[in-house]
C-alpha cells in the first residue's frame, strides 16, 4: 500500500510540473505576442523621429476662404441617438471658411428620438441662411453607420466626401486646408488628427487622451512618414468619391468599417495623406460604460478585420514585406488584449511552480523591452510632440507625464477581459449591433457639466461582476506571493488587482452618471 501511495504521489507531482511547464509556454508566447508588438511600435517611433529630424517645419496649404473655384464637396454627418451634440456639429460644420457654394451638408440620420427633431429645425434654420444642407432620416438602421454612409452616396453631389461623427467640433480652415491635398491623383483620403475638447474632465479623459495621442502622432505619422497602410479614422478626414466605389463601398459585415474601406483602398494602389498639424477637436467619453462600449466596437471591429483582410494583404503583390509586415501588424494588434489577459491568467499558477520547475524568474526580464517601447512611445506622443506646446515640457509637465503613465499601465491591464471577449467574438465572427457611444456636449471640466443622463448604461453586466472578482483573485495571489517568498508577479497581480478593481467601480458608480 505504501509503494501505490507514494507512486500516486509521484504522479501527482508530475502532473504538476506538467502543468507548469504548460502555463511557462502559454505566458511566454502571450508575452512573446505583446513584445513583438510593442518592437514593431517602436519602428514606428523611429520612423517619426527620423521625419521630424528632416522636416522640423511642416506646413501646410489651403485654398483661399472665397476661392470660386474650390472643389464642390458633401460633407455627411451620420449620427444615431445624439441629442446633446447634434446642433453644434451643424453649427461647425456651417462655419467652414470655405465658400458657401462648394459644399453641402448632409445629416444623415438614424435617431429614434428627439435628435430627430433637434436635426430638423436647425436644418430648417441654416436653409433659411442659404446652406444648402439636408435632413436624411432613415427609419431602420439597417448596416448602422457603414448602411447609413452607403445608402447616401447617390444623393451626395461632391466628388469628395468629409465625414465627421457628431462629438467633433472641427476647425474653420478644415475644408480649406483638406482639399488642397486631392490635386495627387493617387490621395484617396486626407485623415486629420484627433483633438480633445474636454481631456481634462476627469483621469478618465486623461488617461484616454494619452492612449489616443499615441495613435494620431507616432502611429498614424509614423506610417505616413514611412510610406505604410494608414487607417481611416471614421470621422474627420476626407475621402474622394469614386475611390469608395472603386474599393467596393461601404460594407457592414465589420464593426470597423473605416478600417476595411481604408485597407481595400489602399490595396489597389490609392494612399492616405495624414495631416498631423490639422487636428480635429472632439469629445472624449466621459464615463466608464461608454468608453467600453467603445473600446468593444473598436477591438471586435479590428479583429472583424483581420480575419476578413489578412488574406488579401497577404497575397497582393502591390505592398512590400515591410509593408505588408506593418499591415498585419495593425490588423492583429487588437489581439493584445486577449495576450494581456492569457498572459495574466497563466501567471496565477505559474507564480508558484518557478521553483519547482528549477527555472529562475530572471527569465520574465525579455518583457520589459516591450515596456520600454511603450513608455517611449507614449512620452514621445505626450510630451516631445506635444501639437500644442509652444516650447519644451516643464519638469514637472514631465513628472506628471509618467504618474500618468503609471496609471495608464494598470487600467488598460483592467480592460483586458471585457477587450479580450470583443477579440474572441471577432476572430469567430459573431455578428452584434453597433453600439454607439453616448456623447454629452461636454467641453471643459467637471465644473462645465450639467445633468445629462438619458443614454445611461442602466444594468450591471456579468463582466463587470468577472472583473470584480478577477481583481480580489489577483489580490489574494500577490498576498500569498508575499507571504511564500514567490514575488515573481507580485508586482504584475497587484497591477492587474489595481486595474480589473477600478474598471469595476467605475462601471458600477457611472450606471447612474450626472
Amino acid at each position: 500500500m505504501y509503494g501505490i501511495h507514494s507512486f500516486f504521489q509521484l504522479l501527482k507531482y508530475q502532473a504538476f510540473v506538467d502543468f507548469g511547464y504548460l502555463m511557462l509556454l502559454v505566458y511566454f508566447l502571450a508575452m512573446t505576442g505583446v513584445t513583438v508588438y510593442a518592437l514593431l511600435q517602436f519602428h514606428l517611433l523611429y520612423l517619426y523621429k527620423r521625419f521630424h529630424k528632416e522636416n522640423p517645419n511642416v506646413k501646410y496649404n489651403q485654398f483661399e476662404a472665397d476661392d470660386e473655384n474650390a472643389p464642390f464637396v458633401t460633407v455627411q454627418l451620420p449620427m444615431y441617438n445624439e441629442m446633446y451634440v447634434a446642433e453644434r456639429i451643424i453649427d461647425y460644420v456651417a462655419a467652414q471658411e470655405y465658400p458657401k457654394n462648394c459644399f453641402e451638408i448632409h445629416v444623415l440620420d438614424d435617431s429614434t428620438d428627439e435628435t430627430v427633431s433637434i436635426v430638423a429645425a436647425k436644418v430648417a434654420e441654416y436653409q433659411a441662411k442659404g446652406f444648402n444642407i439636408k435632413h436624411i432620416h432613415r427609419v431602420n438602421r439597417q448596416g448602422y453607420k457603414a448602411g447609413a454612409l452607403q445608402e447616401a452616396m447617390p444623393e451626395a453631389k461632391g466628388d469628395f466626401i468629409a465625414i465627421f461623427d457628431a462629438d467633433f467640433t472641427p476647425r474653420p480652415d478644415f475644408l480649406r486646408t483638406t482639399m488642397t491635398y486631392f490635386t495627387d491623383p493617387k490621395v484617396a483620403i486626407v485623415q486629420t488628427r484627433w483633438e480633445h475638447i474636454n481631456a481634462d474632465y476627469s483621469m478618465l479623459t486623461k488617461l484616454q487622451a494619452l492612449q489616443l495621442n499615441v495613435h494620431f502622432t507616432v502611429e498614424q505619422a509614423g506610417r505616413s512618414y514611412g510610406n505604410l497602410l494608414l487607417q481611416f479614422n471614421g470621422t474627420a478626414g476626407v475621402w474622394r468619391k469614386k475611390v469608395i466605389d472603386e474599393a467596393g463601398g461601404w460594407q457592414s459585415d465589420t464593426l470597423t468599417e473605416d478600417l476595411d474601406l481604408s485597407f481595400r483602398a489602399q490595396i489597389m494602389g490609392y494612399k492616405i495623406q495624414y495631416l498631423e498639424k490639422l487636428g480635429s477637436p472632439a469629445e472624449l467619453p466621459v464615463e466608464m460604460n461608454g468608453l467600453k462600449g467603445q473600446q468593444f466596437r473598436w477591438n471586435k471591429g479590428g479583429a472583424q478585420n483581420a480575419r476578413k483582410l489578412l488574406k488579401l494583404v497577404w497575397n497582393t503583390d502591390k505592398l512590400n514585406w515591410v509593408q505588408k509586415m506593418h499591415a498585419i501588424s495593425q490588423l492583429l494588434a487588437y489581439g493584445v488584449f486577449l495576450w494581456v489577459f492569457i498572459a495574466a491568467i497563466s501567471s496565477i499558477p505559474l507564480a508558484f511552480a518557478f521553483r519547482e520547475l528549477g527555472i529562475s524568474t530572471h527569465f520574465l526580464s525579455f518583457s520589459v523591452l516591450g515596456l520600454f517601447a511603450v513608455a517611449s512611445i507614449s512620452y514621445t506622443a505626450n510630451i516631445t510632440a506635444a501639437i500644442d506646446r509652444t516650447g519644451p515640457a516643464s519638469f514637472w509637465e514631465k513628472v506628471r507625464f509618467f504618474g500618468m503613465f503609471l496609471s495608464f499601465l494598470p487600467i488598460s491591464m483592467g480592460l483586458s477581459l471585457y477587450n479580450a471577449i470583443a477579440v474572441i467574438e471577432g476572430l469567430r465572427g459573431k455578428a452584434s449591433s453597433f453600439v454607439r457611444t453616448p456623447k454629452y456636449g461636454i467641453t471643459g471640466t467637471k465644473k462645465s457639466t450639467v445633468s445629462k443622463a438619458a443614454y445611461n448604461t442602466k444594468k450591471i453586466s456579468w463582466v463587470t461582476i468577472a472583473e470584480g472578482v478577477m481583481a480580489v483573485v489577483f489580490f489574494a495571489t500577490a498576498i500569498v506571493g508575499l507571504v511564500t517568498n514567490n514575488y515573481a508577479f507580485v508586482l504584475f497581480h497587484s497591477m492587474l488587482s489595481f486595474g480589473f478593481a477600478t474598471i469595476c467601480y467605475y462601471s458600477i458608480k457611472h450606471l447612474n452618471f450626472r
